[in-house]
């Protein structure tokens, strides 16, 4: 299989079965979309009359040419990679283990960034699945299962307690027949809580191996994204519901599942970092809101590694902001160079589609369609635009095109690559559109893996040594282990399993016996990776974030920045008896970057800072429960923690002598001035001229 596709003016060919990218000139491009293998010795005087526009000669050229990379095994190679009749008979006698059953197609809740919101799943009507669906798909996975005993049962939505007369025919049935089939099911459901009562509770607790509990944080941040149908909020609704669930459950397990927004500020830092690992970035901004202040923070990460932007301006079939004040909203807040790829044709009732300038298309949109429904191929100056849109929006469009030209630079790709341009995308995620254009030009025009800074050189990818560096880790993935997974990015070269690497930072050689991939919840062990991918190493706590790995050379990754905290609290001991496995918590912690730990050089007390209230909660149960250490929170009035540095180190030292009661050391011993007020940071802004205040600790 042959594809043949223009890309910035370049003519591409790509033989699929060998894998060889053939760059074009115009006249073989258009030929080699007229071949049709097998090649014969010279090119057919019928195919010469397809193409008038070019001279005989040349067309014999290019086939010879043609002819020459086919006889390499370059083009129309045949695919020997699969044995299509083995593969066949694979897919028939593979065994399946497991079933999601969507049992009700209908929620109570109207979660606001659920595609289900409405209840009905957009479709304009709402559906539970009979018992006799449910039979025949227990009937299936059995007939299917072959030698495997165990087999698992998801009960799904919507809310499948609204199906719950369907849930218990199907448990029933199925237990009915597990003896004859020599089978074991375990049941699992994901609930929303809002029908749990005791009868439930009971029921679930008795026969379902599993529980998932949905819940979406603290009772601000779930009310708000989870309604009820009336509007009101269900925290207070469904808590005592899964307080009482728990406590009937034993050893039974449980999960409670939550959907991570832009309003769950607690983790959002770890996010951040996590933008230090990747080459390009898209940033999804609410048409109606605009940028929001999470949005300006993980911009100006992107901005201290010139990572490339794209932006896609959600949720234009609901009603949004004007285009044009977007586009300014953009550039002004985020600090970049914008420019529509496509622009929206109204918005919210009266939302038409998009017009894709990239590739002068009109996608037209349908609401309630969870497809794009027609793209069209127009040319704006005729009446054809008129007959699609209607006459009064067609001579808007045409307006606003061209005065978008007449505003916005043209599109230039290595503008894009080094971070100063950002193209923009309107759409519908819900609807998945103007999602396809995005994704096709980020496939066409996102970096390969970049080249990283150190503090001794740059490191480029496709050097043949290999080094990363790690910037996340997770604790407890295994919930039945007391294990740590530190995220490494590979900058460079290949990573072999069971390979002798340098670990900088401990000046000692290690190995990794079992290194994995994610994708989702799936972990996979991985005998090698290459430069562009993340890996996760298993850490008994040998690693911190930014710690480096590579061949034998010293080198050090640039740091891993950390905001400025929001919040503020002093660490105190609640057991004297344990002060050292608190110290090693506290240690071990702020190694995986949960929060931030400043040393008040006035009094000496350790304060934490984090972006949200659940850290301080999550800290003293981690430390409870895994380092056997008890802590106690005392409060502390700070408006903002601040890296400071100058040039002129006398002034420096006057600053911290005078501001000696603010002054902090923070885990690297970097000087950090702790502000209470708005006004004590302004007022010393104004006295200290010479003084750098930075709210990330990379400066």
């Amino acid at each position: 299989m042959v594809h043949t596709f223009q890309c910035l003016g370049v003519n591409i060919a790509v033989d699929v079965n060998s894998g060889a990218v053939h760059v074009l000139d115009e006249l073989t491009y258009h030929l080699l979309e007229q071949v049709q293998p097998p090649m014969g010795e010279h090119c057919p005087a019928e195919l010469c009359a397809r193409l008038p526009q070019y001279d005989p000669a040349a067309l014999e050229e290019s086939w010879q040419e043609l002819r020459g990379l086919a006889a390499e095994g370059l083009l129309f190679e045949e695919d020997d990679y699969i044995d299509r009749e083995k593969a066949a008979s694979m897919q028939q006698q593979a065994l399946v283990k497991a079933l999601c059953l969507h049992v009700s197609h209908d929620c109570n809740l109207r979660c606001k960034y659920c595609f289900a919101s409405t209840g009905d799943f957009g479709t304009g009507h709402r559906m539970t699945m009979d018992f006799e669906t449910a039979k025949r798909a227990i009937d299936f996975v059995i007939a299917k299962s072959g030698h495997r005993r165990n087999i698992e049962v998801d009960f799904f939505g919507g809310e499948p307690l609204m199906a719950m007369d369907t849930v218990k025919k199907t448990v029933e049935y199925a237990r009915s027949i597990e003896e004859e089939h020599n089978k074991c099911f375990r049941f699992t459901i994901t609930t929303n809580g809002v029908l749990l009562d005791d009868e439930n509770i009971e029921y679930i607790n008795r026969e379902m191996s599993n529980a998932v509990l949905s819940i979406d944080g603290r009772k601000e941040v779930n009310d708000d994204l989870r309604p009820t149908v009336n509007g009101k909020g269900s925290y207070d609704v469904i808590v005592p519901k899964f307080q009482k669930l728990i406590e009937g459950r034993g050893t039974k397990d449980y999960y409670l599942r939550g959907t991570f927004t832009r309003f769950h500020q607690d983790f959002a830092e770890d996010t951040y970092r996590t933008l230090t690992a990747v080459d390009s970035v898209i940033i999804v901004v609410d048409g109606a809101k605009g940028v929001e202040t999470q949005t300006r923070k993980l911009m100006e990460v992107c901005r201290m590694r010139n990572t490339p932007v794209i932006i896609f301006v959600n949720k234009m079939d609901r009603e949004a902001k004007d285009p044009f004040d977007l586009l300014d909203e953009l550039e002004e807040e985020l600090i970049i160079n914008v420019r529509p790829l496509t622009w929206p044709i109204e918005s919210g009732p009266r939302f038409k589609g998009v017009y894709n300038l990239y590739e002068h298309k009109l996608n037209l949109f349908q609401p309630s369609k969870q497809v794009v429904t027609e793209k069209v191929e127009v040319d704006i100056n005729t009446e054809e635009l008129d007959n699609q849109i209607g006459a009064p929006l067609a001579e808007k469009l045409r307006g606003e095109l061209e005065l978008v030209d007449g505003v916005y630079p043209e599109f230039n790709v290595e503008e894009y690559l080094k971070g100063e341009m950002a193209p923009v995308f309107f759409g519908s995620a819900l609807n998945n559109f103007g999602v396809q254009e995005l994704l096709d030009t980020f496939v066409e025009i996102a970096p390969s893996p970049r080249p990283t800074k150190t503090e001794e050189r740059e490191v480029e990818p496709d050097e043949p040594k290999f080094t990363g560096f790690v910037f996340k880790i997770t604790a407890n993935i295994d919930p039945n282990h007391r294990s740590c997974i530190a995220f490494c990015k590979i900058c460079s070269g290949k990573f072999s399993r069971n390979t002798p690497y340098y670990h900088v930072r401990h000046d000692k050689t290690m190995r990794f016996s079992s290194p994995t991939q994610f994708m989702a919840q799936r972990k996979t062990t991985v005998d090698e990776a290459w430069a562009g991918d993340i890996i996760g190493l298993p850490d008994n706590g040998t690693f911190k974030i930014g710690d480096t790995l590579t061949e034998g050379e010293k080198l050090h990754f640039r740091g891993i920045p950390s905001f400025s905290p929001e919040m503020f609290k002093y660490i105190e001991n609640a057991d004297p008896m344990k002060q050292k496995q608190l110290a090693k918590g506290i240690d071990q912690l702020m190694d995986e970057g949960v929060a931030q730990l400043f040393i008040n050089q006035f009094n000496g007390r350790k304060i934490i800072g984090t972006v949200g209230q659940l850290q301080f909660e999550v800290i003293q149960y981690r430390l409870e429960n895994e380092y056997n250490a008890k802590c106690r929170w005392e409060p502390i009035s700070l408006y903002k923690a601040c890296w400071v540095e100058s040039d002129d180190p006398e002034e420096l030292e006057a600053f911290k002598k005078r501001k000696y009661q603010y002054m902090a050391k923070d885990r690297e011993g970097r000087d950090v001035f702790l502000a209470d007020s708005n006004y004590v940071l302004q007022m010393a802004q104004m006295d200290f001229k010479h003084i750098k205040f930075h709210f990330t600790s990379e400066f």
